[in-house]
């Protein structure tokens, strides 16, 4: 061990400054180019780091926390107070445990951070402490950021992060406020999911180059990896797979319901507007459970494409709340009204039996169902709407842009906007007569 501190052996001071000379020298390891290039270029407040599969980004994430933990790397004017943490975190504890692990590994095989690490444990979370007092832990991001609450951190590191199901609450409201402390650093790596969040906060970071930096990874970059076997998977994957598993590009997800080049075509500035004489409207309304909101809007649907009208979004309201806020739309418009009556949605239906409401029961088919006829008038370009933004005390920035370019064939359970707008939509696929501006209809209970 003596030779590391010989005069000569290594530039401690250009290892600081260069975390390439720092793997190369001080870790033995000589990373790629596009490992070399993510090393050196991502210092911004947010860097995002989108690869193909087998590309090496836990790996080279480990060396770059493993770096910024042995040089406390941050602003002078906080370090201070001694305090220095760096989390590896992911969708699930297993998956934070990749980067941690691989940091283990090159600590537990290099002479010199062997010496600088005093303690590594495995329970009730894995946890690294550095003789300077640096700690370096992996946590889960489930359940909105539990176990992330009450922390505060100088480079939060988030993998996988294009999987997370509530991307925005938990970026915005929980990990930004943990690293506002000390002017910390957010690292996002993933694997492309579709256009989704992810997308979307790399256009926004390419936009700011000061604030954020980007790269890309092809997995066909990774000399390490078997080239046999990667022609192999290109022979045997649809395109639109490729690009994403093995060039990390983003690319339309085929389990999303509605495509993004759809979604843009139905997306207008401008489309609210009060009711007019002599046309029809048909009112959808989502009910809330637990955690997520009761939406309803209303459609013009008296001609193509139908456009929508009115539109309302709340949570932790009484059941009397949401009966006049069905009451009032109705009112307003004259519309047909169509609820969810699942669980205890039919006590909704029952409170407003004088309007005739259509009750839908959310069944795996029925869903199917809604979100098929939804797809089919964006496919046609048969359906028009706003974008909405509402901003909630406690909770990320909801868009109905983003719920509809996220909501998935498998994952529909919180994405009560779009499930209000198939129910408003649903009844112009059935045969049901509708009411004009005369008596309304027979009460339909379900479809």
């Amino acid at each position: 061990m003596a030779k590391i501190f010989e005069p000569g052996w290594v530039s401690w001071r250009k290892a600081l400054h260069d975390p390439v000379y720092f793997a190369r020298k001080v870790l033995g390891i000589h990373p790629h180019p596009g490992q070399a290039a993510w090393l050196a270029g991502s210092t911004r407040p947010e860097n995002l780091l989108v690869t193909g599969n087998r590309w090496g980004k836990s790996y080279v994430q480990a060396i770059k926390l493993l770096h910024r933990a042995m040089f406390r790397i941050r602003p002078l004017k906080y370090d201070g107070g001694g305090r220095y943490t760096i989390v590896a975190a992911s969708i699930t504890q297993d998956q934070a445990n990749i980067i941690f692990h691989a940091a283990a590994r090159i600590v537990r095989g290099n002479t010199v951070l062997s010496a600088l690490v005093t303690s590594i444990k495995r329970t009730p979370y894995p946890e690294m402490v550095f003789g300077n007092g640096a700690v370096l832990t992996a946590r889960t991001t489930q359940n909105r950021g539990t176990y992330l609450l009450g922390n505060d951190y100088d480079l939060f590191s988030f993998d996988e992060a294009a999987f997370e199901s509530d991307p925005e609450y938990l970026i915005n409201d929980v990990v930004m406020m943990r690293l506002a402390d000390r002017d910390g650093r957010l690292d996002l790596i993933s694997t492309p999911n579709g256009k989704n969040w992810l997308f979307r906060k790399m256009l926004e970071l390419e936009k700011d180059p000061e604030r954020g930096y980007v790269q890309f990874g092809d997995s066909r970059d990774n000399p390490y990896l078997s080239q046999t076997a990667l022609e192999r998977r290109l022979r045997c994957l649809p395109p639109d797979r490729v690009a994403q598993n093995i060039a990390g590009q983003f690319v339309d997800n085929t389990l999303t319901v509605f495509s993004n080049a759809d979604i843009d075509r139905a997306l207008r500035e401008k489309t609210l507007e009060g009711p007019v004489a002599d046309h029809q409207y048909i009112s959808g309304w989502d009910l809330a459970r637990k955690q997520t909101h009761t939406v309803g809007m209303t459609f013009d649907v008296s001609v193509k494409p139908y456009r929508m009208v009115a539109f309302t979004r709340f949570n932790n309201r009484s059941w009397s709340d949401v009966v006049v806020a069905i009451r009032q739309m109705q009112a307003e418009y004259r519309s047909m009204v169509v609820i969810d009556a699942t669980g205890l949605g039919d006590v909704i239906v029952s409170d407003t039996a004088d309007l005739h409401p259509i009750g839908v029961v959310f069944t795996p088919r029925q869903k199917a169902e809604l979100l098929g006829h939804l797809r089919l008038l964006h496919n046609r370009g048969e359906i028009i709407y706003s974008e909405i933004v509402q901003h909630e005390p406690g909770e990320a920035t909801w868009s109905l842009e983003r719920e509809m370019r996220e909501v998935t064939w498998e994952n529909n359970h919180r994405f009560d906007a779009v499930m209000a707008m198939a129910l408003a939509v649903w009844p112009k696929r059935s045969r049901i007569v509708f009411p004009g501006a005369g008596p309304l209809p027979v009460r339909v209970t379900a479809l």
